[in-house]
C-alpha cells in the first residue's frame, strides 16, 4: 500500500501544472502540516479524498498564510483548521485564542450590572488589593465570595464595610464582584445616593414599582455609600426598605459600603429633626441590613489624596 507522500508525487506526476491554480495547489499539497493531517488520517480517509479534497487544502493554506503574514484573512476572529468529513477533506473555521478571551471578557462583564459606580471597578480584583491597615476587610471579603461561589444556594450573610471616604470600600465590592463574575455569578452594584435621585424622577415616568423589582432581586446586589447624603423617609420606608425586606425574606446575598458604622446609620435614617416617632422606622431598616450582613471596618488612608 503505498504511502501519503507517495500518494501525492504520484498525483503530481500526472498533472500538467501548468496553470497558476495547479502550481499552488501543488505546494499546498507539499505543506508539513497538511502531511501530518494526512498521515494521522490516513485510515479514515477515502481512497480520492486527496484529489477531491485539494481545493479545500489550498484553502486551509492560503487563510493559515495570511494570518501569519499579518493579511486580512477571510474569517479575522475565526482561524482554519483541516477535519474529516464523511471520509473526505474539509475545512473547518474554530474562533481564535484572542476571541475566545475577548467572549469571555464580554460574558463576565455581562454578570456584573452597574448603576452610577466608578469606571475603575471593572478592573478591581482582590488580588490587586492593597492589605495595609486593611487585612480583616480583605480576608473577610475572601471569606465571603469563597463560601458564596462554594455552596451558592446556602444564604451568606454579606459584609458592611464601613469607614471614611477614600480607604477602598468600593473598590472592594467591585472586586468581589469581578471575582464572582469569574465564577459566573451575576451581581447589581449602584451607587444609593445617586439612585435615591433618580428613584424620585422615576414617579412622574410610572417606573418607580419596574424599578424596585428589578433591583430587590438582583442575584447579588451591592449597595455603594449609603448613608453618604440624607434621603426623604420615602425613600427608606418605600424604596430602600421595600428592597431590604425582600432580600431578608429570600434570603439573596446583599453587601453594603458606609462611611457611617451602624449605629451612626441609624441615627442618619431616624433624621435629627423628624421627631422621635421616625427612630423606630430606622430601627426597622437597620434590623434587615444587620440580618443581611455583618460590620467590617475597612482602614488605611485616604487613597483618593495619596
Amino acid at each position: 500500500m503505498e504511502t501519503i507522500r507517495e500518494h501525492i508525487e504520484k498525483l503530481m506526476n500526472q498533472r500538467e501544472l501548468t496553470s497558476a491554480y495547479q502550481q499552488m495547489i501543488a505546494q499546498a499539497l507539499q505543506d508539513e502540516e497538511v502531511h501530518r493531517f494526512l498521515i494521522a488520517n490516513e485510515e479514515e480517509l477515502a481512497p480520492d479524498a486527496i484529489e477531491r479534497g485539494a481545493a479545500k487544502i489550498y484553502e486551509f493554506v492560503s487563510e493559515r498564510n495570511k494570518r501569519k503574514k499579518g493579511e486580512q484573512p477571510f474569517a479575522p476572529d475565526y482561524q482554519p483548521t483541516l477535519i474529516v468529513s464523511n471520509h473526505l477533506i474539509d475545512v473547518a473555521y474554530e474562533p481564535t485564542r484572542g476571541k475566545v478571551q475577548a467572549d469571555e471578557g464580554r460574558a463576565k462583564a455581562a454578570l456584573v450590572t452597574t448603576m452610577n459606580m466608578p469606571k475603575a471597578i471593572a478592573n478591581a480584583r482582590l488580588e490587586d488589593y492593597d492589605a495595609t491597615d486593611r487585612v480583616v476587610a480583605l480576608n473577610e471579603a475572601t471569606n465571603f465570595v469563597v463560601a458564596q461561589t462554594t455552596d451558592p444556594t446556602t444564604f451568606h450573610q454579606g459584609l458592611y464595610l464601613t469607614g471614611p471616604f477614600g480607604v477602598g470600600k468600593t473598590y472592594l465590592i467591585g472586586a468581589i464582584a469581578n471575582y464572582l463574575a469569574d465564577q459566573n455569578q451575576a451581581s447589581t452594584l449602584l451607587h444609593f445616593p445617586t439612585f435615591a435621585v433618580e428613584m424620585k424622577a422615576a414617579i412622574s415616568d410610572q417606573k418607580v414599582v419596574p424599578t424596585i423589582n428589578r433591583i430587590k432581586r438582583a442575584p447579588i446586589l451591592m449597595l455603594d455609600d449609603i448613608g453618604a447624603e440624607s434621603f426623604s423617609p420615602w425613600i427608606r420606608d418605600e424604596v430602600l426598605g421595600i428592597i431590604l425586606q425582600y432580600r431578608m425574606q429570600e434570603e439573596l446575598p446583599t453587601l453594603f459600603t458606609s462611611n457611617k458604622t451602624m449605629a451612626e446609620l441609624t441615627e442618619f435614617l431616624a433624621g435629627n429633626d423628624r421627631g422621635d416617632d421616625e427612630l423606630p422606622k430606622a430601627q426597622r431598616i437597620m434590623q434587615r441590613i444587620q440580618y443581611l450582613s455583618r460590620e467590617v471596618t475597612v482602614g488605611g488612608i485616604n487613597r483618593r489624596l495619596s
